[in-house]
């Protein structure tokens, strides 16, 4: 990679948002280990620091063990005081943390599964340009997603459980389809079943 190209990379912050309540797990699911061993959170941490230099957890308030993995994987990590809002409070959290940005790759601590090139093409499309980017599996639309900068106070505005999608809906003209072959966009953890490893396509 060229210092040329390395540059507006470096300007895209990844926030990883893993502040969820795991109700529907049962107990903390981003702490539950992954058939090769590694806990959810660290996986999806580890896959997204691939792609991105710099990193803002949103950890939820008690989440001590998680918030020390992920540190231990060299994100910067910020515990959100109105986590139990839900997703949108969770991602304003984070946008205030990592401050002004070229952009922002808003990944879900709870999707594993997503492949590290399915990052780096979400990534490229806002280094690029794009307002807006997201991966499609077929018709689908998933994780991450790519908002450019400019979108940085709709996102520290953010208070709901909706995440970003009113911001999406509001600005629809503008997303960039990135067409993947990668189940692991749509692929959340909700129940101990969902752990297993995701079926090949």
């Amino acid at each position: 990679m060229s210092a040329a190209s390395a540059a507006p990379r470096r300007a895209i912050v990844g926030l990883l948002l893993a502040a969820g309540a795991s109700r529907r797990f049962g107990a903390d699911k981003l702490a539950h280990a992954l058939p090769h061993g590694v806990v959810v959170a660290v996986q999806a941490a580890r896959h997204l620091k691939a792609e991105v230099e710099h990193v803002v957890a949103v950890v939820r308030p008690g989440s001590e063990a998680t918030a020390e993995a992920l540190a231990a994987e060299g994100c910067d990590v910020v515990v959100c005081p109105d986590a139990d809002q839900g997703m949108g409070a969770s991602l304003a959290c984070g946008a205030r943390a990592a401050g002004e940005a070229a952009g922002y790759l808003v990944a879900l601590a709870d999707m594993p599964f997503v492949r590290p090139s399915t990052i780096a093409a979400v990534r490229d499309a806002l280094a690029g340009g794009a307002a807006l980017a997201a991966p499609y599996f077929r018709t689908r639309r998933g994780h991450p997603v790519g908002i450019a900068g400019r979108f940085r106070a709709e996102l520290e505005a953010l208070s709901d459980d909706e995440g970003a999608r009113s911001l999406l809906a509001a600005h629809a003209a503008e997303l960039v389809k990135v067409p993947v072959g990668d189940p692991g966009v749509i692929r959340d953890i909700d129940t101990p079943a969902d752990v297993a490893p995701p079926p090949r396509v």
